[in-house]
């Protein structure tokens, strides 16, 4: 029977049109027919020539109705109360036609028939297409998904109606805590509070659960989350309302749950005075700008409406993407602002100075650099050679140009490095603050300072989208450690506060910004299994979905995460960033170690850059393992062991 339907549901649209006026011609004259016998008694006896024209013209005059009500053009499966109301005006067209017609042909047509007619045509034309929606939805049954909607104000019943002519969701109920809409009935759906929705969930067989809250700030979508995470069903949310005001996204357009909804952190309007201070009517430049914090600073900056923004970039694909990114996003604000795109790295400090004086670059956001721990460890000299030297080429660049301030992204890991990403970070805010302090001595210097942040959501090499791509392919999750815990912000977030930060300075400034409380990575990996619909796979529970394997802590990692070198901080006038006064080196010293460390480099000295690491007071905590690949490969080129590289973990081992 139902490949029999499928077959039909199938047929080219024109074949089904067909079918309906033919439906429609059969339900019309058994109409009229009927309504004839209820009022006569019988039938047989009064049909007449004079009727039978009648029949047939109010059956062509009423299929021409339908079809210029547009009727025909309806699809059945996502049937609504415009359609059934378009079958009750066409059957009253065709009510009145039958009088006309009976006068036409003198035909004895009772008066009371085509008020009966008109009853018996209504309900056979809307019921028969209720009845065929019945039977699609029947037969798609098997591809629907139970849902539930949280939240049963304006958004919650926009979602509803936009989930009526889904082929993929059945909307059951509401869930709301507003006690005045207890057990009440909206758009035919029960509202439930939220106490009773682990009962609710296993009577309906419900699939997934809809957050439809856009305006519950995120402390309050976490708490809903998290007293969700034990019902093992998938949580999806409606976009972001704004981009649905925007009409940049559909309000049924579902999507996971946003990870900062996990992190209880709640963001914070931007200062527009800060944000505006330097980059409106100036000219600006991102190093590094195709990165994920670079790209985001390019983003806000460009709504600043600065006169030109320079986007400073080594990856070809990356600056194309961006440029054609920010030109979309001129033309749509109307901004007058100049785009102009720079292939180049921050190692070659002529390009540098001749891009920075050539624009008159008036303020610089220096975000180019290699943060990715495992990979700098393997790297030593490029890491170094990029984050050092790169960050005191561009520095020096900045002086030369007259630039009015330099702000360097700076990271947690530069505190107490135990990597030697961490010991180039921390070197290229020594580099900084030296330079900063000999610029305080001129009438016109230039401002350096450095904001100092964890880890952004999302970003580039992220834990969270390799989780998400672990989970959507069935994969054990890799969590290098149970109790190792990180940092997080949203890369907007932390691009705003950047800004904002470099605004603030006065010099040398070392900036920290309020990251909230950390996060379990393991916790997160766990949500994450959890909000997907899935269970933790484990020796209590063998019949799970998702394992979580423990790799061990890579070459250079950390548990956890420190933002602050010491203890004397202070706040400024915004509440989520704060200044540390540090020590620092004085720039003659520092030169004649830049000296010392480039040697190195150019030879390929790696016990030597070692050496001159652990000595810097930078607090730099070694294993006194190297772990370049270079190096190591070199080192053993002689030895008849094979050496293999894992590249899930990228640990070597023989």
């Amino acid at each position: 029977m139902n490949n029999k339907l499928t077959f039909l549901w199938r047929l080219p649209r024109i074949y089904k049109r067909v079918l309906s006026l033919m439906v429609d011609s059969c339900i019309i004259s058994a109409s009229f027919f009927l309504a004839l016998g209820v009022r006569l008694g019988e039938i047989s006896i009064f049909i007449s020539k004079e009727i039978i024209f009648t029949v047939i013209a109010t059956t062509v005059i009423t299929l021409i109705a339908f079809t210029k009500l547009g009727l025909y053009r309806a699809v059945l499966r996502y049937l609504t109360f415009h359609a059934l109301a378009i079958v009750i005006l066409g059957a009253l067209v065709s009510t009145l036609s039958i009088p006309l017609f009976a006068y036409y042909f003198d035909a004895e047509i009772p008066r009371t028939v085509p008020v009966i007619y008109l009853t018996f045509l209504a309900l056979l034309c809307g019921g028969i297409r209720i009845i065929i929606r019945s039977l699609v939805a029947q037969t798609n049954s098997k591809t629907y998904k139970n849902v539930l909607i949280y939240g049963a104000g304006g958004t919650g019943r926009q979602l509803s109606i936009a989930l009526r002519s889904s082929e993929n969701y059945r909307v059951k109920g509401f869930i709301d805590d507003d006690r005045s809409l207890d057990n009440t009935i909206i758009q035919g759906l029960t509202v439930h509070p939220s106490s009773k929705i682990e009962k609710i969930v296993e009577r309906d067989k419900i699939d997934k659960i809809l957050l439809a809250i856009p305006k519950a700030s995120r402390s309050t979508r976490k708490t809903i989350i998290d007293s969700l995470l034990y019902l093992q069903r998938e949580v999806l949310t409606i976009p972001n309302l704004k981009d649905i005001l925007e009409g940049k996204a559909k309000i049924d357009e579902l999507k996971d749950v946003a990870i900062e909804d996990l992190l209880d952190r709640e963001p914070v309007e931007p200062d527009s005075i800060l944000m505006k201070a330097n980059i409106q009517d100036k000219t600006v430049m991102v190093t590094g700008a195709g990165g994920s914090i670079g790209s985001e600073l390019c983003r806000q900056i460009v709504i600043q409406n600065p006169k030109t923004l320079i986007l400073f970039e080594i990856s070809e694909p990356s600056l194309y993407q961006l440029d054609k990114e920010l030109s979309e996003l001129i033309d749509k604000l109307k901004l007058n602002v100049n785009i102009i795109p720079l292939l180049g790295s921050v190692r070659h400090t002529k390009h540098l100075s001749k891009v920075m004086c050539s624009f008159n670059v008036q303020t610089v956001y220096h975000a180019a650099a290699y943060k990715h721990v495992p990979l700098v460890e393997y790297n030593v000299i490029e890491g170094i050679q990029n984050n050092v030297f790169g960050s005191y080429y561009s520095a020096k660049a900045a002086i030369e140009a007259n630039a009015e301030l330099f702000v360097l992204i700076s990271t947690d890991k530069a505190v107490r490095p135990t990597s030697i990403m961490g010991a180039s970070k921390r070197m290229a805010e020594l580099v900084l603050q030296a330079l900063a302090e000999q610029e305080k001595t001129k009438p016109r210097s230039t401002r350096f300072c450095m904001v100092r942040f964890g880890n952004v959501l999302d970003s580039s090499g992220s834990v969270i989208p390799l989780f998400k791509k672990q989970i959507a392919e069935g994969k054990a999750i890799t969590v290098t450690h149970p109790e190792i815990i990180r940092y997080f912000m949203t890369i907007p977030e932390a691009s705003q506060l950047v800004i904002q930060a470099g605004a603030m300075s006065s010099g040398g400034d070392v900036f920290v910004l309020d990251m909230g409380e950390p996060v379990k990575i393991l916790d997160l990996a766990k949500n994450l299994i959890q909000l997907s619909g899935l269970e933790i796979k484990s020796s209590k529970n063998p019949n799970g979905d998702i394992e979580i394997h423990f790799t061990g802590l890579r070459p250079g990692e950390k548990l956890y995460e420190e933002l602050l070198i010491g203890s004397n901080t202070q706040g400024t006038k915004h509440k989520r960033i704060m200044t540390a006064n540090e020590h620092f080196l004085s720039l003659e010293r520092f030169n004649n170690i830049l000296k010392k460390l480039n040697q190195a480099c150019l030879k390929f000295d790696y016990e030597t850059i070692q050496k001159i690491l652990l000595e810097i007071p930078i607090e730099l905590n070694s294993t006194g393992v190297i772990n370049d690949l270079l190096w190591d490969t070199e080192k053993d080129a002689s030895s008849p062991k094979s050496k293999i590289i894992d590249l899930n973990t990228r640990q070597i081992s023989r």
